[in-house]
């Protein structure tokens, strides 16, 4: 079975963690939500309060038992929550991880630019984020790269610009991990346009 991890903090954006966690979990993909905090309970961008399947802790455990790795990480975006998962250094550890044993990482809004930039998950590949981000201090040095399209899959790198895409973000993760039979399937059933 194919796993995926969310990463989470306080002012991650609803639509596209949340929308990202039901269709993987929709595509039989084990999907663990992790808190970048040593707790489990997050305010997202809106308020919504959400309970993280795991804390912190466990982000240091796929670092040091890299044999446990996920087949992706995703990383919401949201203003702060961007910010705060881009200053846990366990997180920005394990962006570097996979995206060295280019493993599947995904990010969305302004993660690509605050998150992924910092970590050179960008090098060497087309990307996207929310728009401006692109101007961002660390991400101006790959805007060579920077597409302005609604998602960008290039390589192990999957990025959208924001929350008006997270459908058509999950989805292309969806296929990339689950096929395009279970990907049909799940844009069937749900009724997507």
């Amino acid at each position: 079975m194919k796993s995926a991890v969310v990463l989470v903090a306080d002012g991650t954006e609803e639509i596209e963690a949340l929308t990202v966690v039901d269709y993987l979990r929709r595509a039989g993909v084990e999907t663990r939500v992790v808190s970048v905090k040593r707790e489990k309970s997050v305010v997202m961008s809106h308020g919504v309060k959400v309970e993280a399947d795991f804390d912190s802790s466990l982000i240091y455990d796929y670092i040091t038992l890299e044999e446990r790795l996920p087949d992706a990480l995703i990383i919401p975006g949201g203003m702060p929550g961007s910010t705060n998962i881009a200053s846990n250094r366990d997180a920005r550890e394990l962006v570097c991880l996979m995206n060295d044993r280019a493993l599947l990482v995904c990010a969305i809004c302004a993660a690509p630019a605050v998150v992924l930039a910092p970590a050179d998950a960008l090098s060497g590949k087309e990307w996207t984020c929310y728009p401006g981000m692109e101007d961002e201090k660390g991400a101006s040095c790959y805007k060579h790269s920077f597409k302005a399209e609604r998602v960008v899959h290039s390589g192990n790198l999957i990025t959208a610009r924001g929350p008006g895409v997270a459908e058509e973000f999950a989805m292309e993760i969806v296929r990339t991990l689950a096929g395009d039979e279970t990907a049909e399937k799940i844009k069937a059933a749900s009724v997507q346009r």
